[in-house]
């Protein structure tokens, strides 16, 4: 039963992961394809709105690269899923914090932070997760 418990953490640990990378490459997709829908939601107009959110849109794609090695082999790359982690924590606090010293009255803006937030506190959750998975794993391994 233990065998087939180990084998069975890096799959688990993978999915974990790779709903990350789908939602967060998803982001990436719809800002640098459809930025006009997301410009609004930032309070950006026109074509400088536009190469705002797809900025943003090439920055998720960036920042998923460490993801995509943790993906591909998590045992291989925990320093990856370690980094992924660390970004994801990041991003959450960043946001956090960004919403709270917001001034004046931008309930768009605030509305799009706190989806960010809830986003990336959904994927950082299951990266942890992931992240336990293969130290536990590493662990029983090792003994």
């Amino acid at each position: 039963m233990m065998k087939k418990q180990s084998k069975l953490t890096p799959v688990v640990s993978r999915v974990l992961i790779g709903l990350v990378v789908f939602f967060n490459l998803q982001c990436s997709y719809y800002f640098l394809f459809h930025p006009a829908d997301y410009a609004p939601a930032f309070e950006l107009t026109g074509e400088p709105g536009s190469a705002a959110i797809q900025g943003m849109g090439l920055l998720f794609m960036m920042w998923n690269v460490p993801y995509l090695f943790a993906l591909l082999n998590p045992i291989k790359y925990i320093i990856s899923l370690v980094e992924a982690v660390i970004m994801q924590a990041v991003g959450v606090f960043g946001e956090t914090i960004l919403l709270l010293v917001l001034n004046g009255e931008h309930p768009l803006i605030k509305a799009s932070v706190l989806r960010f937030i809830y986003f990336d506190g959904a994927g950082l959750v299951l990266l942890a997760i992931a992240l336990l998975l293969i130290l536990y794993f590493k662990k029983t391994q090792t003994n």
